[in-house]
């Protein structure tokens, strides 16, 4: 992609509506465009990024024995009065012109659970584990943070089906493995907690993955033994780590980047959604839940990884893997060249070719923050100076060892 085209251009300062970095960040550098609170434009830097988080959970839910479908936004309302949530204080209600009464999905139970009952009959169905990445939507009296917290946001939600909790709680712990990848593999692993807190009206617990950063909106006590964390609303039912029984904790402030629930029988009993045993009774499907929000986690890993001149992204979230900044009309022939080297070895590159200063492109590559930077100039003749975002310091090389260098950090 050449940056004299690409849409939008960069911002030479933050909106001024923005609080939170994240936001403010990602607006500057072209990733987002607020159109109100709550509601953002993913621009072609940031629906780069967005796909790469796709892809990322798409991998390791499919890695997890899931199974993509895609449900409908629509959902009636009746569904929501049988389960005793058609008064939720986030739904959007809607109303066809025949009367018939509508919301938009703030989550699928009350779809897939009608769903799933239309094809289940026997043990032998079972387990199932069936996951979709779609838009939800959830009228939030406070949107704010940025991402963080929208009304309208890409969700990845699986749903898992089980005859039996102990084989629930099997997946749940495969489940947790995956999602502990997921955070690894988007570059904050190292900062995030598996950790305890309240179910709600599912059940006595549930469990979130939380990222520590001053920016977070909650509080976890992260156990200083395992790394096992304890929601701040349940520290006072722990004397010990649930996990491994320490006693040391460190508060920290963190953002919720991930939840899983152990649904249990709550929505099959709603639907009456059963099977046949071996023995031959009738049992109730054992159901859990599992969410990321896309942009959340977008987000969080910005709130994470910047300083003050920018965004540095983890590799395998990067909308290029490359930034190819040319500064001089006369190079512009070498920079050309190689360029089209990159596209060659199929490399993911952003080309600076535009007529602006030195300082103003190195201003955009620090701020829009891909990984890898190769700088061709008169000074560099035929080879390049490669650097990574960060790092004020470069080394030259031939195109040839750039692109090995390149292949090293991302093959």
């Amino acid at each position: 992609m050449r940056q004299s085209i690409l849409f939008p251009k960069t911002a030479r300062t933050a909106p001024k509506d923005e609080v939170s970095r994240n936001a403010q960040l990602l607006e500057q550098a072209g990733y987002i465009s607020k159109l109100f609170a709550g509601v953002y434009s993913y621009l072609p830097l940031g629906f780069r990024v967005l796909r790469k988080i796709e892809k990322i959970i798409r991998e390791e839910m499919d890695l997890a024995g899931g199974q993509e479908l895609f449900m409908p936004a629509l959902h009636p309302l009746e569904n929501y009065q049988q389960t005793g949530r058609a008064d939720i204080d986030v739904l959007f209600h809607l109303e066809m012109a025949n009367g018939k009464k509508l919301v938009l999905g703030q989550s699928h139970e009350e779809v897939i659970v009608p769903l799933f009952k239309k094809y289940i009959q026997s043990y032998k169905d079972l387990p199932r584990h069936l996951y979709q990445i779609q838009t939800k939507f959830r009228n939030e009296l406070r949107a704010k943070s940025g991402i963080l917290r929208g009304r309208e946001f890409m969700m990845k939600d699986l749903y898992s089906f089980h005859t039996t909790e102990e084989d629930l709680l099997k997946y749940y712990d495969r489940m947790r493995q995956a999602y502990e990848r997921i955070f690894m593999r988007a570059g904050i692993g190292h900062l995030t907690h598996y950790t305890f807190a309240s179910g709600g009206t599912f059940s006595e617990f549930s469990h979130e993955f939380q990222t520590i950063t001053s920016a977070g909106e909650d509080t976890i006590h992260v156990c200083e033994k395992c790394g096992v964390a304890i929601n701040d609303e349940l520290i006072t039912k722990y004397q010990a780590c649930p996990e491994c029984n320490g006693r040391t904790f460190a508060k920290h402030t963190a953002i919720e980047v991930g939840n899983i629930f152990p649904l249990k029988t709550k929505f099959s009993e709603k639907f009456d959604l059963s099977y046949t045993s071996e023995s031959g009774t009738k049992q109730l499907v054992v159901m859990g839940c599992y969410g990321i929000g896309l942009g959340r986690l977008m987000g969080a890993v910005v709130e994470v990884r910047h300083d003050d001149k920018g965004i540095y992204w983890p590799r395998q979230l990067a909308p290029f893997q490359v930034h190819l900044v040319n500064l001089n009309q006369e190079s512009g022939a070498t920079a050309d060249t190689v360029y089209n080297q990159l596209l060659d070895q199929h490399i993911e590159v952003l080309y600076d070719d535009r007529d602006e200063s030195a300082g103003v492109k190195f201003g955009d590559a620090d701020l829009i923050g891909i990984p890898i930077r190769l700088v061709i100039s008169k000074k560099t003749a035929q080879q390049v100076e490669l650097s990574h975002r960060g790092t004020r310091q470069g080394s030259l090389m031939s195109v040839s060892s750039a692109i090995k260098e390149i292949e090293r950090h991302y093959v």
